[in-house]
């Protein structure tokens, strides 16, 4: 499917950046939270050229890179991304939208992982 989209639709179509980001986070899914980390950091940076820093996808991406970080054995880096994610969607969502209550949530969970000197 992405080699389909990249060609035909090229490298920063949406769609083809939704296709980059499914499999990033199957990487994950799969165990593999390093291989993750590096392909969210990719698209991260595709979707910040292309969406902008606000765009919720670009939000959901450097989400899924914080939590992926804290997988890879890096919680103090997760914690640092989830403060600035939970910043950004409660200044771009509102205190009461799910994606800002998620982050939240998240940054809980891994500054409880950071103090218990433990990862994922």
């Amino acid at each position: 499917v992405f080699a389909d989209r990249l060609r035909v639709l090229g490298p920063d179509h949406p769609d083809t950046l939704n296709t980059r980001a499914n499999l990033a986070y199957r990487r994950g899914e799969a165990g593999y939270p390093a291989a993750a980390v590096a392909a969210f950091e990719e698209v991260f940076a595709d979707r910040l050229r292309v969406l902008g820093p606000d765009h919720p996808d670009t939000l959901n991406t450097r989400a899924n890179l914080a939590y992926r970080r804290g997988e890879a054995g890096c919680p103090a880096a997760a914690v640092a991304a989830f403060e600035e994610v939970f910043a950004d969607r409660l200044r771009v969502l509102g205190p009461d939208h799910a994606d800002t209550l998620t982050a939240r949530a998240n940054l809980a969970y891994w500054q409880m992982q950071l103090s218990n000197g433990t990862s994922a």
